[in-house]
């Protein structure tokens, strides 16, 4: 295993201590804890927002602890959801008095802490709501599918609802609504080392993809033949559409996001193709997003969020 770290037990707490070096203008860590808070929370008359997760999705989540976005990111170990407690002290540092929203990813564990915590904060006189987000549309059964990509549209569009000062029921309906109207789907070429285990979570001939992988290192749903950048975008972006009612002149936003190891020269190539069939479609892209948001460490591949825009959504996201 070739990684810059020091020790596979101390790659989360010396991150965040790098994250806070980089921007200390901006950013802060709750003492002894992995919370990464905005330097202003708590922000008195506005609606907090928190996110999180296993590390290992950089920049995801504390990338996006900024104005107009999350207030706190909370970070667990590597592909591990993190604890309750540092969950309830993200939430009490961003309670500016209008209550907090939590955006969750769904998966079992992150789904369970998250709850736990959003109850030991109402028990302490907080307001909590929570939004689960499942966009990842390799997973049949809607209810199980996996938050991915599509997470940072529901943090940005929250995020600007919230600096408008409106009420941490409006913020979560209009967070609802966004993760309601984005799907995902992403390709691997290549799997990636976890540190702890230092070794690849699953292999691939030089011949061959995973498609409908997750973020956590998993094989996807379908073993393929490699194919060229525009054969993967479009059976991708013919899957995203299969599952959504676009009608002729909507809009949407995308992104074309890496996985961790993909050169933006390929993200753009794929990204092309996106395009191309959108229009083809008669989807009028009005927003596009084309680098690295939600990673898998070094995985190689892509995943293509699209969503879904309304008047509402498009003026939060701008």
């Amino acid at each position: 295993m070739k990684k810059l770290i020091n020790h596979p037990e101390h790659v989360v707490d010396e991150m965040l201590e790098g994250i806070i070096a980089a921007h200390p203008e901006k950013l802060k860590r709750l003492s002894g804890l992995n919370v990464i808070v905005r330097k202003e929370a708590p922000i008195k008359g506005k609606v907090g927002l928190v996110s999180g997760g296993g590390s290992g999705h950089e920049p995801a989540h504390a990338g996006f602890v900024e104005e107009y976005m999350l207030d706190a990111a909370v970070a667990g170990e590597v592909f591990t959801s993190p604890t309750p407690d540092q969950i309830l002290e993200a939430i009490k540092a961003v309670d500016g008095g209008k209550g907090v929203l939590l955006i969750v990813k769904n998966y079992s564990g992150d789904v369970m802490n998250f709850d736990m915590a959003a109850e030991m904060a109402q028990a302490e006189g907080i307001e909590v709501e929570q939004v689960i987000v499942r966009d990842d549309i390799a997973v049949d059964n809607k209810e199980d599918r996996r938050g991915v990509a599509g997470t940072i549209f529901v943090h940005k569009i929250a995020g600007a609802a919230a600096s408008e000062g409106k009420s941490l029921k409006e913020v979560s309906q209009i967070a609802q609504k966004t993760a309601e109207n984005i799907w995902s789907m992403g390709v691997s070429l290549s799997p990636c080392i976890v540190p702890a285990s230092g070794k690849p979570g699953f292999t691939l001939n030089d011949n061959e993809i995973e498609i409908g992988t997750g973020i956590h290192g998993e094989q996807g749903i379908e073993r393929q033949w490699f194919k060229q950048a525009d054969q993967l975008a479009e059976e991708m972006i013919n899957n995203l559409l299969n599952e959504m009612e676009f009608t002729p002149g909507e809009e949407a936003a995308v992104i074309t996001n890496g996985l961790g190891s993909t050169p933006l020269m390929e993200l753009y190539i794929v990204h092309r193709k996106v395009a191309e069939l959108l229009e083809r479609k008669q989807i009028q892209l009005q927003k596009s997003f084309v680098g690295e948001y939600m990673t898998s460490l070094e995985m190689a591949g892509c995943s293509i969020t699209v969503l879904k825009l309304d008047d509402q959504l498009k003026s939060y996201l701008n």
